[in-house]
């Protein structure tokens, strides 16, 4: 008999996320499992304390709220950028996602809202914010050896975000 999942542990899961309206946005289906360590803060906190007493084979259904996912939706977030930053050859699309640089130099991916002549309307929630997700999760495997970190943006520019 297995012990229960604690802070700590190093599990694999797999999971398949969906809105409210049970469209899918992701899954672990057709690729490895999700393998974290629970408690360490690399992933939602909702998803991470879900699995905190189940055991491998288990099975769980869970909603999580936007406080306990991706934020909530936040307007000053949403920027005017001007156009004539913009490089001439960047050929910009409503929905394109690109990366902007902070003022450390660190990439933030952001997404095109509105283009006009002088102004880009870009938007840098995350494209869950604001959003109730549900997950079915399996816990496939316990008592893993820790992952070794990724790049640690967190960004999903790498292949160890997602």
């Amino acid at each position: 008999m297995t012990e229960a999942i604690k802070a700590g542990d190093t599990i694999s899961v797999n999971y398949t996320g969906k809105f409210e309206n049970g469209d899918i946005f992701d899954t672990s289906e057709g690729r490895n499992p999700l393998v974290f360590t629970v408690g360490a803060g690399q992933l939602i906190s909702g998803f991470d304390s879900a699995v905190v007493g189940l055991k491998a084979g288990d099975k769980k259904t869970i909603t999580v709220s936007p406080e306990e996912g991706y934020g909530e939706r936040r307007d000053e977030l949403v920027v005017d950028m001007p156009a004539s930053n913009i490089p001439p050859d960047m050929n910009l699309t409503v929905g394109m996602q690109v990366q902007l640089v902070d003022q450390s130099g660190n990439p933030i991916p952001a997404y095109v809202q509105e283009i006009s002549d002088d102004i880009v309307k870009m938007d840098v929630n995350h494209p869950l914010a604001g959003k109730t997700l549900m997950f079915d999760i399996k816990v496939v495997e316990t008592g893993l050896e820790p992952e070794p970190m990724g790049c640690g943006s967190g960004c999903g520019g790498c292949t160890t975000c997602g």
